[in-house]
């Protein structure tokens, strides 16, 4: 009787991985439909720049307004090759 028992109980488990697999399966797809849709819509959500990095310019910045133009004179006469 145990050998059926746990013959059953094995075949129950089976049958939730098997329905646990399809849930998934259909999760991922809705998800790519999704996706899918949403690059083809033009008028889905445009990104929108974020507010701390809005003027932000790549490559060298400007010396900043605040910067004390003594302590920048040193800096250049330290960084000059000795010729």
């Amino acid at each position: 009787m145990s050998k059926t028992r746990s013959s059953f109980l094995k075949r129950q488990k089976e049958v939730a991985r098997q329905a646990r697999q399809k849930e998934k399966q259909a999760r991922r797809l809705e998800a790519k439909a999704k996706k899918a849709e949403g690059e083809a819509d033009p008028d889905a959500e445009v990104e929108v720049e974020d507010p701390d990095l809005a003027g932000i310019v790549l490559g060298p910045q400007p010396p900043a307004a605040d910067a004390d133009p003594e302590d920048d004179a040193d800096d250049e006469d330290e960084t000059e090759p000795e010729a």
